[in-house]
């Protein structure tokens, strides 16, 4: 894959973040929500986000994604800065050049799943790309409910329909916060194997938030995140090694010598 540099000799990762610092409140309310996160974000590639409750992994995604401000360092979506772009400017790269799909569906009940599908085009004032659009709806199985109303979807039908409305506008990065978290188990691989495909046969590149390892290793490689900061990476992961390393991050928050894991708490 060749890498494109911008006039500033950066390279051009669909997303990058340089530094990125978040702090909420002042004095003793103080929290560092992120440290000092940098991270390239290779255009084509699937990158997971792990680590525990509180590490910052849904604070730097939404920092990435320019659905929330950050405190200090910069973010870049295909080369722009955000921390330079107006309000307006936000806005359309946010509809423009970033898909997103949530734990929470997000669905307009009133509108069929192809509407849906469409709604950042037509919001744009823009037409699928029938090529496009016919591509997307194939990998997601949904040809024969494009008609039907969220309530007449399942919930792993729902959610391939905001996989399919992330990608219709062929956005520079998709972020997927918890995309399984609502979901049973055949419906997940289901969503999983889409946002798979769409790396590997669509060439999009997808950040993904999770906490299951078996939902990682879709991915090809997993960033884990500690009190703000990325403190390890693995590729090529498997839910085994995904496990494993998340234990040994555990006991190492713990303060366990290495090998040891902390016992499991009861109804955690």
């Amino acid at each position: 894959m060749t890498t494109t540099v911008t006039g500033s000799g950066r390279p051009t990762a669909a997303a990058q973040a340089v530094d990125l610092r978040k702090v909420y409140g002042s004095g003793q309310t103080q929290v560092t929500a992120l440290a000092g996160v940098s991270a390239d974000f290779t255009a084509g590639e699937f990158t997971a986000i792990m680590g525990p409750s509180g590490s910052g992994k849904s604070t730097l995604m939404h920092c990435l994604a320019g659905l929330d401000t950050f405190s200090a360092g910069e973010v870049y979506i295909g080369g722009d800065a955000l921390s330079t772009m107006s309000d307006k400017k936000l806005t359309e790269l946010r509809r423009d050049k970033v898909g997103f799909v949530f734990q929470q569906f997000n669905l307009l009940p009133t509108l069929t799943a192809e509407e849906n599908i469409t709604l950042p085009l037509a919001i744009a004032g823009r037409k699928p790309d029938k090529a496009w659009f016919d591509a997307v709806v194939g990998a997601v199985s949904l040809g024969n409910r494009l008609k039907h109303r969220p309530t007449e979807l399942s919930g792993g039908q729902q959610q391939r329909v905001a996989c399919a409305r992330a990608l219709i506008t062929k956005p520079s990065v998709v972020f997927a916060d918890e995309p399984t978290g609502n979901l049973d188990s055949h419906s997940s691989a289901e969503v999983l194997g889409f946002l798979r495909y769409s790396v590997s046969e669509l060439g999009q590149t997808v950040v993904m938030v999770t906490h299951e390892p078996s939902a990682a290793a879709y991915s090809d490689r997993v960033l884990f995140l500690a009190d703000g900061l990325i403190v390890d990476e693995l590729h090529a992961p498997t839910a085994d090694s995904v496990l494993d390393r998340m234990k040994s991050l555990d006991a190492a928050a713990q303060g366990l010598p290495s090998g040891q894991h902390a016992a499991p708490v009861a109804g955690a």
